[in-house]
């Protein structure tokens, strides 16, 4: 599938950029030093999600281009965005599922900061083969140039876009109530963006829609709902509660998008451009209808043990860590009994 006209204009790019610019903002107005600190005293549950965001989510997108042999645009677009950290809609998302909103934030904290160094590595390895797709057409076309990922640029842009991250902590140490604002406009702004986005496309441009290949449609549904999948699993592999499996699920599948179009529009250049946007704007729409489905199946299931967790936690402050809870017989639904998340010291059990 080729571009033969810009899916974006520069004012829609200026737009853009303020658009992202609040995002970010209102990402930094959520946090505060004390959720940078609380990284390193429980940092068990954030390196799940390290793993979980840099191991498995690029693994997870260049395994589903790979296997619907995605346009190497469309490859490296879906592949920089398995790649991406989390941001303040999984933060949303979690606490209406029902899990840690603690440990969410805590994740989106760890992997905004670690994504300088970790995207142009991940981006390296996992997109060689694409590019140089990408570079053996230039050349055949009669081009001597050659196709590299702009890793400079990259690591550029990610710095820039935390700046406005870094505007909203101190606005937040300041002025706590207009930080309130900020967050709050934040999760309205990100809508409106893939609104904007989609809304601008499909006028300018309708038969995007009926072009764009059925993969590239299944490529950008499939890699959230696989990242949920396996976040989900992995973490309960791991021993982890339910309320934090949640968590990692949702921050493994819900990727950054406003950051994705950040990083593309100002390291990348049309034709390539415009492709990876398009394949940014449909994994950012689906995103939204897929975590809305997964947040209601987890709201539904955490019922019990999201108030089990916290009626243990309460019971082994109150009485110590040896202190078991007892629930009347049949209280306790089999899946919370049997989850291995509930572990084997005495402040775990369920009985």
């Amino acid at each position: 599938m080729e571009f033969n006209t810009q899916l974006l204009y520069d004012h829609d790019q200026v737009l853009l950029a303020l658009m992202i610019f609040v995002i970010m903002l209102g990402m930094g107005s959520s946090l505060t030093m004390d959720d940078f600190k609380a990284v390193f005293r429980k940092p068990r549950g954030v390196f799940i999600g390290f793993i979980s965001q840099f191991g498995l989510m690029p693994l997870i997108a260049f395994t589903v281009a790979t296997v619907f042999q995605l346009h190497p645009a469309f490859a490296i677009s879906l592949i920089l965005i398995g790649c991406l950290p989390g941001g303040t809609t999984s933060n949303m998302f979690t606490y209406f599922s029902r899990g840690s909103v603690a440990l969410s934030i805590s994740m989106t904290t760890a992997s905004t900061v670690l994504a300088i160094f970790m995207m142009p590595i991940l981006l390296k390895l996992y997109t060689i083969g694409f590019t140089n797709q990408i570079t053996a057409a230039m050349q055949a076309a009669g081009s001597d140039a050659e196709f590299v990922i702009p890793t400079k640029n990259i690591i550029t842009s990610l710095i820039m876009v935390l700046v406005p991250v870094g505007i909203g902590m101190f606005i937040k140490s300041k002025w706590p109530d207009w930080a309130k604002t900020a967050e709050d406009t934040a999760g309205f702004m990100g809508i409106i963006v893939v609104l904007y986005l989609v809304g601008t496309a499909f006028v300018r441009h309708a038969g995007l829609l009926v072009q764009t290949p059925v993969e590239v449609y299944v490529a950008a549904v499939s890699v959230g709902l696989i990242g949920f999948l396996f976040g989900y699993y992995f973490s309960r592999l791991l021993g982890v509660p339910p309320i934090f499996q949640r968590a990692v699920s949702l921050e493994t599948g819900i990727q950054n998008g406003p950051l994705a179009f950040a990083v593309i529009l100002l390291s990348f250049v049309d034709p390539v451009q415009s492709q990876m946007i398009w394949l940014a704007i449909l994994y950012s729409t689906f995103i939204v209808i897929s975590s809305s489905v997964i947040t209601l199946w987890y709201r539904k299931i955490g019922a019990y043990d999201y108030d089990i967790y916290r009626n243990t936690v309460i019971h082994n402050r109150l009485f110590g860590d040896n202190y078991v809870t007892h629930y009347p017989p049949g209280f306790l639904p089999k899946r919370v009994l049997k989850d291995p998340s509930q572990g084997n010291s005495p402040s775990q059990r369920r009985v």
